[in-house]
């Protein structure tokens, strides 16, 4: 049986709710190279997932977060584990977007926009699954 990794994802949306902070991967990504996603981070043993998010935003946004709501959960196989992923929607408590971030040991984004949710098809078409959990609640095909 393969590993279970858990991780989360979040959903930023701009103050007019028709556009979500999008976040473009490093060409050096395993498995999504320079993909546009969704910000997203891996638990670290004993968080929870809510922990993560609000590190997670720290690390590869320079943001404090505050959590409203958990948007989706699922699972996706891949080739040397399961990834079980929680997908938040969140805002903005303070600071202002920026990558990369100079945080060590942790995936950074090489580019950030508004984004209209259909720039997340690619993504959730190449297996990314927090585009899959995200457009699949707002009932968008992929």
């Amino acid at each position: 049986m393969k590993p279970v990794r858990s991780s989360t994802a979040f959903v930023i949306w701009n103050e007019s709710r028709d556009k979500v902070l999008a976040v473009q991967r490093p060409a050096s990504d395993e498995n999504l190279p320079n993909v546009w996603g969704l910000p997203a981070g891996s638990l670290r043993g004993g968080e929870s997932f809510e922990d993560c998010v609000l590190r997670s935003g720290k690390e590869k946004l320079g943001v404090e977060l505050e959590i409203v709501t958990l948007v989706s959960e699922g699972d996706l196989e891949r080739e040397r584990y399961i990834l079980h992923m929680q997908a938040f929607e969140v805002r903005i408590k303070s600071g202002k977007p920026s990558v990369p971030q100079n945080v060590p040991d942790v995936t950074q984004y090489q580019n950030w926009n508004w984004a209209e949710p259909i720039l997340l098809v690619e993504a959730a078409q190449k297996g990314s699954l927090c585009s899959r959990l995200f457009l699949g609640k707002l009932g968008i095909s992929y």
